[in-house]
């Protein structure tokens, strides 16, 4: 005689049971299904004396994976797992369901037991007697194969982010290795042309004059505060888990921040006989940006400007005041452009086009270029110049008045 049993099992200890009739009540945390669960509970002590059976009572709070398992809707509701088919009562009435369904789940428990004893006679191939499907241990282990699985799927999505993390980190840290290179040439030349000027026996600048002199202390000055402030950078960069560039933004004259790019760019254009055309309204409103991080995209588009436009040719600066609430700049040069279909490629990370392959540069700065301006939630786009170059535009919001 098979012995009664009415238990609850803790949720770190799952029942391995060969009972043949096996219940699983899937519960939660809410107040209102208290009474639910409490009237039910009552009700199966009340069935424990017709037949044994198992009982395993399950917090879906602390056991999610059990539900999506048994792909249950709501809670709370009760599962006859053994003997099959399996049958789930669910809803406001599981004691009503209970009531109309336990004759029937008697009828079956005895045909059941019945076919057992049939199988007593029979002998497996190692002589061994078949002992009935363990279905509560075959749900404990399918419940441990899920946890499993979901801790496998959070570990990948943990590495995931790690990589993001370190692939971030690597092209940020690229990027403005590679920009680094502007800032020290510039105050490499600052320094150099003043060192070649200065008469050790006097103590004087020869052929310059005071103004440049003060000029180009000011240049090297200020070329080495852009470079400490990306050394800063970078080492922020290495230290953090973001995978954003930070920016601290200001109130800033877009104007004057191009003009003074332009000015540190001089020898580069003039070198190539280049005519730099700009068009920068008086009245252009400031914007609400980071300062060191719009100079990079300036310099940037300037660069890539300079790079491709031809000997002689022509280099056009724009300004538009677009919307109350959005200043648009505009750098365009006379080179080769950009191929219609690369036009949404050439901002991904080291995307080169096959005609630039042997140019200087690591293919990085437009991507560098786009991920600044989203930063600020503007937006950047190449589109083709009237003379067959290339047009790059980016949008800044405007500083509030």
């Amino acid at each position: 005689m098979l012995k009664h049993d009415y238990m609850q099992v803790s949720q770190d200890q799952p029942i391995y049971s060969e009972a043949p009739l096996q219940l699983l009540l899937f519960v939660d945390g809410r107040p209102k299904s208290r009474q639910q669960v409490q009237r039910i509970r009552a009700y199966l002590k009340e069935l424990q004396a017709e037949y044994s059976f198992e009982l395993q009572i399950i917090d879906v709070g602390q056991q999610p994976y059990l539900a999506e398992h048994f792909k249950l809707v709501a809670t709370p509701a009760l599962i006859k797992i053994h003997p099959e088919p399996r049958q789930i009562l669910a809803g406001s009435n599981i004691v009503a369901q209970l009531k109309n369904w336990w004759p029937r789940w008697q009828t079956a428990v005895d045909t059941y037991l019945k076919l057992q004893e049939d199988l007593q006679e029979r002998i497996d191939d190692n002589g061994r007697v078949a002992s009935p499907k363990s279905t509560i241990r075959s749900v404990a282990v399918s419940a441990e194969l899920i946890r499993l699985s979901d801790e496998i799927f959070r570990l990948k999505q943990e590495k995931e982010n790690l990589q993001e993390q370190l692939q971030f980190k690597d092209r940020v840290i690229a990027m403005l290795a590679h920009d680094l290179r502007n800032p020290l040439t510039a105050a490499a030349i600052a320094i150099e042309t003043l060192q070649s000027n200065y008469n050790v026996e006097t103590g004087e600048f020869q052929r310059l004059k005071p103004s440049m002199t003060a000029h180009l202390l000011k240049q090297a000055r200020g070329q080495t505060k852009i470079i400490d402030r990306m050394i800063a950078d970078l080492l922020q960069v290495g230290r953090g888990k973001d995978t954003e560039i930070p920016i601290l933004p200001q109130k800033v004259e877009l104007g004057k921040l191009c003009l003074d790019v332009l000015e540190e760019l001089r020898d580069r254009y003039t070198a190539k006989c280049q005519e730099v055309e700009t068009d920068i309204p008086k009245d252009l409103p400031c914007v609400y940006a980071d300062p060191e991080r719009i100079r990079q995209v300036v310099v940037n588009l300037l660069d890539n400007a300079i790079k491709y436009t031809p000997k002689g040719g022509k280099i056009s600066i724009a300004g538009l005041h677009r919307t109350t609430q959005k200043v648009q700049f505009s750098i365009g040069d006379t080179g080769p452009g950009i191929p219609v279909e690369n036009r949404d490629r050439i901002f991904e990370n080291h995307f080169r086009l096959q005609r630039d392959e042997g140019t200087e540069g690591y293919g990085i700065g437009l991507c560098l270029c786009q991920r600044i301006v989203r930063a600020h939630y503007g937006q950047i786009w190449v589109d083709s110049a009237p003379n067959n170059g290339a047009w790059f535009h980016f949008t800044l919001p405007v500083y509030p008045s």
